[in-house]
Parts: C-alpha cells; sequence; structure tokens
C-alpha cells in the first residue's frame, strides 16, 4: 500500500482542565495589543472576564469586540476589522462558538491584507500569514479552533461561503473542557452532532492519488492516513460522550471526550474536506434558517447509505470505534443515537418545504468541491434523489 498523510494544525495546541490559564503567557509572546473577538453574551461571562485580565496582568493592552452574530454576516466581518485598525492590534484572539472564531478569522485575515472578505473566497486565495491568532473554543463541535476554514453567511449569494487557506489555522488553540459545562443540551447535541458528522465525512471521503504537490494545490485532499488516525478517534470518543454530555451537562468527564472529538474530528477534516452532507446543508440551512449541525447531522444517515457500496471497510472499522456489531449496524446506530439527542430525523422535520426540494438539489450540485470529495460519485439526478431521500425519510431508493 502507498502511504500518504498529511497534517495541518496549529503551532500550539494545548487541550485539558485549566489550559486557558496559560491564556496571558501565550499571549505575551506573540504581541503587544490583543483584539478579543467574541459575542454579546460572552462578553459579560465571569470566564471571558477573567481572561481579559490575564491579558492585563500580562502587560498587554485590551480591546473587546462582541460584535459576533450567527453565522458571521460578511458585513459585520468588514465592520469589525475597520472597528479595531485605530486601536492597532498585533494579536487576535477568538474566544466562544464557531462563529466567533471565525469571526476572528476573517478579522485576523483582513488587518493582515485588507480588502473584503469576498476578495478570498474559495481556497488558496490568502495570499500570506495572517494576523496572530490564538483560538478559545467554548463549544465543542466546528473544530474551528483547528481548520484552515471560515465560513460566512453572504446575502448577495443566498448561502453561506467559505474561505479556506492554510494561512487561517490559528497560530495557537486553547482548548479547555471546562469552559463548556455551561453549554446548554440543545447546543451540546447540536455541536457534538456537528463534530461526529466531520469526522464521519473525513473518514469516508474520496481517497485520492496522492500525486506530488497534491496537499500544495488542494486544501482538502480527501482521506489520508493521517485524517484516519483522527477521525476514528474522533468518532470513538463522541460515541462514548456525545449522549451523556446532553443528559447531564456537568458529566465532566463526557465534556472532556466531546470536546477532544470536536478538535480530533477538526484536525481530520481539515485536510481531508467533507463531502455531500455538508454540500446538501448549504442551500438547506440558507432555507430553513437552522443550525448547521442540525442540517449535515440529519443528512449523514442518508449520506452514508449511498455511499454505504463503496465505503464497506469504513464501516467496519468505525463499528469497531464505536463498539457495534459490525458495519451494518453503523447506519442504524448513527441514526438512533442522532434520534435520542433531539437531530431531526427529515429534511421536512427540519422546516424544508417540498417544493423547494429541487432547488436545493441544483444548488447542492454546484457545491462541487464537496460532491467531488464524495467517495460515491453523485450526478444532478442523484443528489436530486439523495435529497428527496431525506426530505420524506425513506432510504429505499437509494441502494
Amino acid at each position: 500500500m502507498n502511504l500518504f498523510g498529511t497534517l495541518r494544525a496549529p503551532r500550539e495546541l494545548l487541550f485539558g482542565a485549566g489550559q486557558r490559564h496559560a491564556l496571558g503567557t501565550i499571549a505575551s509572546r506573540l504581541g503587544r495589543r490583543s483584539l478579543i473577538v467574541t459575542d454579546r453574551r460572552l462578553a459579560t461571562d465571569a470566564d471571558f472576564l477573567a481572561l481579559a485580565r490575564q491579558l492585563q496582568e500580562a502587560g498587554l493592552a485590551v480591546m473587546v469586540d462582541s460584535s459576533t452574530l450567527p453565522d458571521v454576516p460578511v458585513e459585520s466581518a468588514i465592520a469589525s476589522a475597520e472597528g479595531a485598525r485605530s486601536f492597532a492590534p498585533d494579536l487576535v484572539i477568538g474566544v466562544g462558538g464557531g462563529s466567533c472564531l471565525d469571526m476572528a478569522k476573517c478579522v485576523a485575515l483582513l488587518l493582515a491584507h485588507g480588502g473584503r472578505p469576498q476578495d478570498y473566497y474559495g481556497e488558496q486565495a490568502v495570499p500570506g500569514p495572517v494576523m496572530p491568532l490564538i483560538a478559545i473554543p467554548t463549544t465543542a463541535g466546528t473544530g474551528s479552533e483547528v481548520t484552515p476554514v471560515a465560513v460566512l453567511s453572504d446575502a448577495e449569494r443566498s448561502l453561506k461561503v467559505g474561505i479556506s487557506s492554510p494561512y487561517l489555522i490559528p497560530t495557537v488553540s486553547i482548548c479547555d473542557p471546562e469552559l463548556t459545562l455551561s453549554c446548554p443540551p440543545t447546543l451540546t447535541a447540536i455541536a457534538g452532532a456537528d463534530a461526529l458528522t466531520h469526522s464521519i465525512e473525513a473518514f469516508t471521503a474520496i481517497r485520492r492519488d496522492p500525486v506530488s504537490g497534491i496537499a500544495q494545490q488542494r486544501v482538502f485532499v480527501g482521506k489520508n492516513e493521517m485524517s484516519d488516525h483522527f477521525a476514528l478517534s474522533a468518532i470513538s470518543l463522541l460515541w462514548q460522550g456525545l449522549e451523556a454530555a446532553c443528559k447531564n451537562g456537568g458529566d465532566y468527564a463526557a465534556r472532556e471526550k466531546v470536546m477532544l472529538g470536536a478538535t480530533l474530528a477538526g484536525l481530520a477534516f481539515g485536510v481531508a474536506g467533507t463531502a455531500a452532507a455538508h454540500a446538501i446543508q448549504y442551500p438547506v440551512g440558507a432555507l430553513t434558517h437552522t443550525a448547521h449541525g442540525l442540517g449535515v447531522a440529519c443528512l449523514m444517515p442518508y449520506v452514508m447509505t449511498w455511499n454505504a457500496p463503496l465505503i464497506r471497510n469504513e464501516l467496519a472499522q468505525i463499528a469497531r470505534a464505536a463498539g457495534l456489531d459490525g458495519p451494518d449496524a453503523v447506519i442504524p446506530a448513527l441514526a438512533s443515537l442522532l434520534e435520542r439527542i433531539g437531530i431531526p430525523a427529515t429534511l421536512r422535520d427540519l422546516g424544508l418545504e417540498e417544493e423547494r426540494i429541487d432547488w436545493v438539489a441544483e444548488q447542492s450540485s454546484g457545491i462541487t468541491r464537496l460532491i467531488q470529495n464524495n467517495p460515491r460519485p453523485l450526478n444532478p439526478s442523484e443528489i436530486r434523489n439523495l435529497v428527496a431521500a431525506a426530505y420524506y425519510g425513506d432510504t429505499a431508493d437509494l441502494n
């Protein structure tokens, strides 16, 4: 076998209880004027205020920008960067969920290179390093603390859009599970289901011919030996911890597993990429205005059913990681787990209108970087059948 793998990660990644208390020391080695990007709710949180005090005690000047909105509207990232220029930060710190971290990435990009987010859409359009960036997640799901991606919402396109570049990977990430203890059950479920989808799609993505230079030409190269290692570990941890964390938010052992699983899933899909579930979710999310994690998790059993003939070996490995009785048990067990934590079973339950099935399929077909990452090819007609199956909850026509 021709072993091939690639890994992109923060320069330093800290994980564990109390690791947030190292922020002052870490930040003082990266800059003297820190812009903290967060949202309005977190800006008054006791843990957040303690982080800001750490920075001040370490001798850094601090500016707090609490303007982050869900899904990061493009205009908000532009306004945030403009508002920070007079402060002249030399370090950006993102604190919060995926939107806060993506906002911090965008601001670090715009402060370093100017322009607008639209100038950097797609892959490899960022011309060089962004401003030094520290990521401190307070939810366990997106993996943004370790990924080369920032996702924004663009009203002109009616869809979420992505900026993908290894330069967006944070310089340092501090993952402290104690910061997730106050995360409510619904958000815990949505974020954790997103992470589980990341790990499964990364593990079952297409395996490309590892020609020389593939990792320089592509941000997402497909499944490989390194991404598989992180994806399988993430699947095991999330399968063990997610339901327990949803049922009892104070279960610290479960919180640890979910946060570590989410971070490892980010390391996996940060090089392997995601696939059809994410492609379909973009237009579904635009129409239903529902959380990203709900959509991708709702779609995952249907996408896996379509892919099943080509991922038999991967399903067997997932079964072992999850403690299941063989490959045939994986998809039913996944659907059952998602149902138990409150993920809708169909796109109809998610709020999609039946007459929009064709539009969703058409838009999904155009997201070629994700469709082409799917292990089993999908033409426009097959995507339409997949969307319809997920809408009606009927997998009979998928295989």
